[in-house]
């Protein structure tokens, strides 16, 4: 009998020791369930946290926050805690060749290279040719006429540059800043696409090669000032195809400021305190914040035409690939 009852008290210390580190209802320890998180230091207590401030800790210890999105933890109104959007002026980009979405303090642009607007470098049955330098010859033609094809008008068949639009479908993409700004200094455009038109194809400079004006290529330009080649349908002048001495939207730069026509929406005119580069800062018909634009230079160039952008960049430029 003493035996038996030393059994029996040694059962019921274990099973009280069984059930005292027995898992809970969903099959996981107390120990188990306090979890440390990273809180972040709030020191001007806006909710905002600093990044380069944390501790980890299984309850939030006071004067932390789990967000850390506060660059500047001694201002509590510091820009670096508004949360990026995507700018109003997006909205008139065609929703069906671009594509525009927000990547963390970046926007994304993704284009097809295909404009909205007729244009006579539409696929035609309209054969044309073109000779090059080494002798050969290009004959561009096609079975059936595009719904955006148009005779040309300001340039001919015997003008217009080899290819059509739909020979040059690609895509193309630009990341740029949600809140560009001012770079130190300037950075020169290259050859090739500096910025992306609403319309869904690329902005060019005002050459026509490496440091070959775009005199002699003014007769290629369709109605609208753009035509084809090497790697895509492109405008170099004033886009006639929805932008005439106006202050219409024309597109964004690669450095992330707008693009907008000659004149300023601000006051009605054109603006007399551009810079360099077509540049200024105002509001616009997409902000009552004044923000740095550009605008269409107001300069004849050959006495008809008017450039799109002929200056520097004056942000810091990404690659549109």
């Amino acid at each position: 009998m003493k035996n038996l009852f030393k059994f029996s008290f040694l059962s019921l210390f274990l099973a009280v020791i069984i059930l005292a580190c027995s898992s809970d209802d969903n099959g996981s320890s107390e120990e188990e369930e306090l979890v440390e998180t990273t809180w972040y230091l709030d020191a001007d207590g806006d909710g905002y946290g600093d990044p380069s401030e944390s501790i980890l800790s299984t309850t939030q210890p006071d004067g932390y926050v789990s967000n850390n999105t506060d660059s500047d933890d001694t201002d509590p109104d510091s820009e670096a805690e508004v949360q990026p959007t995507l700018h109003a002026a997006f909205a008139d980009f065609d929703a069906d060749n671009l594509t525009i979405m927000l990547s963390g303090t970046n926007v994304v642009i993704e284009s097809n290279g295909l404009p909205n607007h007729t244009s006579p470098y539409w696929s035609n049955t309209t054969s044309r040719s073109i000779t090059g330098p080494d002798g050969n010859t290009m004959i561009t033609v096609s079975d059936a006429n595009h719904p955006l094809w148009v005779e040309p008008t300001v340039t001919s068949q015997d003008q217009m540059a080899p290819g059509n639009i739909d020979d040059f479908n690609g895509t193309y993409s630009l990341t740029v800043s949600a809140n560009p700004q001012l770079a130190s200094s300037s950075t020169a455009t290259g050859l090739g696409a500096i910025g992306i038109a609403i319309s869904g194809s690329m902005i060019y400079n005002d050459e026509e090669g490496p440091n070959i004006p775009l005199d002699n290529a003014v007769g290629s330009l369709d109605y609208t000032a753009a035509h084809t080649g090497p790697q895509s349908y492109h405008y170099h002048l004033e886009t006639k195809a929805w932008s005439e001495d106006d202050d219409n939207l024309i597109g964004i730069i690669a450095d992330g400021f707008f693009l907008y026509g000659r004149k300023c929406d601000a006051t009605g005119t054109y603006p007399t305190d551009l810079d360099a580069s077509g540049g200024h800062t105002s509001t616009t018909q997409h902000t009552d914040v004044a923000e740095y634009h550009y605008h269409i230079q107001n300069e004849l160039y050959l006495n008809s035409y008017y450039i799109l952008f002929p200056g520097d960049y004056q942000g810091t430029p990404s690659n549109i690939q």
